[in-house]
């Protein structure tokens, strides 16, 4: 049996929604695979009041773990900042890490405006965000395969690769049309990539992942069935692989991989990137 992983508790706090404090904190746990982090996130954090309730949450946490939780904080307003200073936490300030260092660099006092970051007052970059996630939504799982022409990247493989949340996130993160379609054993009899893909084959793209960590995965969903046996992932990997590689479909193992490292290696992968530099 494998022994458990120590825990730790992490905040994310912001004055906005705290995408940015998840991915930026998300990104760097990744590089402490041997704990397992317990993750809140505590949004819209932009009064001094609210400040403080959260710095009880944050305290009330490290008295009953009996260790201290770890803070990262993309907080803008100083006395905001100031309201949550406490040794109870490791607090972790990325914006006044990168934002003091930035006005030096700069000879500039920075504005310290509050939602910039995301680009909500780009009316035309967040209305493409929200038409490229309504698209994804009802584009996922093999859905509506009919309007793939508008599509800018198809993910293929078997269940529980994370083909929807790479969707997910390529839409509300850089305005992408994804869309997902799941290869199950019946696409397999064939040898063939199935009907619905065969026009759009240069959009495909292909993830996989090891066979011990998808029957984990597909454990924590349907304990003990055969669609989680570790028999069954491998032999649906190989058949996976195996018709992609024939119909010379890239592939991507992500098993190692974060939601964000696999959108990253797509975008690169599938030229993407450049028109997002454009």
């Amino acid at each position: 049996m494998t022994p458990a992983k120590p825990q730790r508790t992490v905040f994310f706090v912001s004055d906005r929604t705290g995408i940015t404090a998840e991915l930026l904190g998300k990104t760097l746990l990744t590089q402490f695979p041997g704990i397992e982090f317990r993750r809140r996130t505590l949004p819209f954090v932009d009064t001094v009041e609210k400040a403080k309730t959260a710095l009880a949450e944050i305290n009330d946490t490290a008295q009953k773990e009996i260790q201290r939780p770890i803070v990262f904080s993309t907080l803008i307003n100083e006395e905001v900042r100031a309201s949550m200073t406490s040794d109870s936490a490791l607090f972790i300030d990325l914006f006044a890490n990168f934002i003091q260092r930035l006005e030096a660099e700069l000879g500039l006092e920075s504005s310290h405006a509050l939602g910039l970051s995301h680009g909500m007052g780009d009316e035309l970059v967040y209305q493409k965000r929200m038409d490229a996630l309504n698209y994804t939504l009802s584009h996922d799982d093999g859905m509506h395969t009919n309007n793939y022409d508008r599509a800018e990247v198809i993910l293929v493989g078997v269940s529980r690769t994370g083909k929807t949340p790479t969707c997910l996130y390529l839409a509300m993160q850089h305005g992408i049309c994804a869309a997902n379609y799941p290869l199950t054993p019946d696409d397999f009899t064939d040898h063939a990539l199935p009907k619905p893909l065969l026009p759009h084959r240069a959009k495909l793209y292909g993830l996989t992942i090891l066979a011990e960590r998808l029957a984990k995965i597909r454990h924590e969903r349907k304990p003990e069935s055969r669609y989680a046996s570790l028999e069954n992932c491998q032999s649906e990997i190989r058949a996976a692989e195996a018709l992609l590689r024939q119909a010379h479909i890239p592939i991507l193992d992500t098993t190692t991989m974060s939601v964000e490292e696999i959108a990253i290696s797509i975008l690169y992968g599938t030229g993407l990137i450049k028109r997002l530099k454009n």
